[in-house]
């Protein structure tokens, strides 16, 4: 794999780690091997980094993803929210919310390609601005069975394609079935972005940059789902890893 695209990926954290039950990182080998399997060589960023390792860590990679896990911290988008909407929220890291915003303030900055899965679809939709769906049985009457951890694996529910999107463009069509595991969800999508995958029950399920805002960034992809767990029964999300290693190699002039 000589000179393939170097990918930056930022874990989850573990307040008690197996080792020694220390601060640890978290990551699902699911992430790293989809990279892999796409021509890329995973690189983690470590748990908790200076301002100054992660800017660094962004030069030195082609590309980054920004992989899923625990909710964001409610403080972010919503500091006045009902206590009893509040309760539905999960236990926040804010140590990783801190670098995981750092990471996408430098991504933008130095203008490198990225991936963003479930949780990192909502954290980037926070950093410029947008709000989250905090829960979505409690919030969004009617909607479908989102969070089905017992299929993690497994298609749940269709989701439907923008024409002019790149998932569009990459599955050759305008509806793909995904997995779902999740309860929460973009709610008010900050300015740079649209969305470009929607559920039935109007969740969204990805986002790109507006056409106006598309020279921010030379790729950008955010989803949901989780692809990387569908790549062993469903080979076309192998498409999608390949778009962001083809885009991240591209930014070094390295083959893929």
């Amino acid at each position: 794999m000589k000179g393939a695209p170097l990918i930056l990926i930022t874990p989850s954290t573990d307040r008690k780690g197996v080792e020694f039950h220390d601060y640890s990182l978290s990551l699902s080998d699911a992430y790293p091997r989809a990279i892999q399997a796409a021509g890329g060589v995973p690189w983690i960023l470590a748990g908790t980094p200076t301002r100054e390792v992660i800017a660094e860590s962004v030069r030195r990679a082609d590309g980054v993803l920004l992989t899923g896990g625990d909710d964001v911290h409610p403080d972010l988008y919503a500091p006045k929210m009902p206590e009893k909407l509040r309760k539905t929220v999960s236990e926040a890291d804010p140590a990783r919310d801190w670098a995981e915003l750092v990471v996408i303030e430098e991504v933008f900055k130095q203008r490198k390609p990225m991936l963003a899965i479930c949780r990192g679809q909502q954290i980037l939709n926070v950093a410029f601005g947008g709000d989250l769906i905090v829960d979505i049985p409690s919030q969004v009457p009617g909607a479908l069975g989102h969070k089905r951890l017992d299929l993690k694996s497994k298609v749940v529910h269709d989701i439907g394609l923008e024409a002019d999107s790149l998932l569009a463009r990459l599955f050759g069509r305008r509806s793909i079935g995904v997995n779902s595991t999740h309860h929460q969800a973009v709610g008010r999508i900050a300015k740079p972005f649209r969305a470009t995958a929607m559920s039935s029950d109007r969740i969204v399920e990805a986002l790109e940059l507006n056409l106006a805002e598309s020279g921010l960034l030379p790729y950008l992809l955010a989803v949901q789902f989780h692809p990387e767990r569908l790549l062993d029964g469903h080979p076309e999300f192998l498409a999608l890893f390949r778009s962001f290693t083809g885009a991240s190699a591209a930014q070094g002039n390295k083959p893929v």
